[in-house]
Parts: structure tokens; sequence; C-alpha cells
């Protein structure tokens, strides 16, 4: 990977490990809540007061996040599936409803992404390229990719409107499901934006994934 290429930010270790497993340990709770609609289930928080334990990791993340000026707040989601059955193409991120609605293409000032857990593949992959309709998983025709591997507490940010996508179980570009099954690869998924997208709920208003709601705990974690 030529060093001008460099789109990504990482940072391991993003959380201090006692808040990473407090937040691991909520995620793991809500079991296969809403799996299917795992991509169709976001939330906005404009940055205030945290109703649940990933908006407090939203806050704690905040400042590794290089933006420049005032933002709105966060839109937020949980991305689970297994890399032998990747479920999204790659894309650009957009304010989704105002382009299903016909009006113009808006993108997050950045997207960034905290790892859950360690995977078979399920490498994310960042190109300034494209999206191409006439290939696999609508890859981008080129090799200039920045690469970042699922690691737990790894913390991953770009410019919002580059393309990105899921590589499958073998770090190959997703074609079709492959043989036999794999572990859940979870990311928590944060797009940082200067204006509220689009009929975005807040977590308050939903009465999905319930566990996340905050809760204090006092001693080792169990």
């Amino acid at each position: 990977m030529p060093p001008h290429a460099r789109l990504l930010q990482l940072h391991d270790t993003a959380l201090p490990e006692a808040d990473f497993r407090r937040l691991w340990r909520r995620v793991r709770a809500l079991g296969s809540e809403r799996l299917r609609q795992t991509y169709q289930t976001t939330f906005w928080f404009d940055l205030g007061t945290s109703s649940n334990v990933v908006e407090d990791t939203i806050l704690a993340l905040r400042p590794r996040v290089p933006v420049r000026g005032r933002l709105a707040g966060v839109e937020w989601w949980l991305s689970r599936m297994r890399t032998t059955d990747v479920q999204v193409d790659f894309h650009q991120d957009r304010d989704e409803k105002l382009a299903q609605r016909g009006g113009p293409l808006v993108h997050p000032v950045f997207t960034s992404l905290l790892f859950m857990n360690r995977v078979r593949g399920g490498a994310l992959a960042v190109t300034q390229a494209l999206p191409c309709e006439d290939n696999p998983s609508l890859v981008p025709d080129t090799d200039d990719f920045d690469l970042a591997t699922p690691r737990p507490n790894r913390f991953v940010c770009f410019r919002g409107d580059l393309t990105h996508g899921v590589l499958d179980a073998n770090n190959q570009v997703p074609d079709g499901k492959l043989p036999g099954t794999s572990r859940l690869r979870v990311t928590l998924v944060m797009n940082w934006w200067d204006k509220r997208p689009t009929d975005l709920p807040t977590f308050a208003e939903s009465r999905a994934y319930r566990s996340l709601v905050a809760r204090r705990h006092v001693g080792p974690p169990r």
C-alpha cells in the first residue's frame, strides 16, 4: 500500500479496557435481536447526555475523530454479519432517506468503526474510487485500497465520502455465500454529521436494544 494512499486513521486500544469490556458485554447481551435488520436499526445522538453504553462510547471516542468545526451529532448502528455471508456491498455512506426520496447526495463528515471482535477475514477496505455496478459487490475498479483487520477495541475513521466495504472470510471481495459458517463480525459504526440526517430517530424514541441502556458496574467484569 503506497504511503500517499493512506486514507485511514487507526487507533488500537481505543477505549480503556474496562470500558471496552463493559460495551462488549452489553452488545453480546443483544443476542439475535434485530440481527436481520442490523443495518436498518440506526439511531441519532446529538453528543449531549448519554442514554446508553454506546453513547458513552461515542463521547469517549469523540477526541479521536479529526473533525474541525461544529458537529451536529452522530448516526450510529451495530453491524453484525458472518464473513461467510457478507450482507453489504461497497458503498458510500449518505443521508439514506433523503437519497431514497430523490434528494441530493449528502455524506457524513467522517465515518468511523469500533471493531468488537476477531473473525476470520472480514477486513474493512476503503478507497477513493467509486462503486462499480459491473463488479461483484459493486467493488470499485481499482487496486488502491486501505485495509483494516478486525481487532477488539480497534477504532478506525476515514472521510465520510469514501467508498468502503467488507471482505469475506478469505479476505476477498464477496461474490456469493461461502460454504460453512463463521462467527459474527461485530462493529459499532458511527457517522459524524454536521447536520442531522433525514428522519433519524434517537435511541430514546426506539424500543430496540434495551440491553444497551447504561448501567453502573462495580467490581470486576463477570
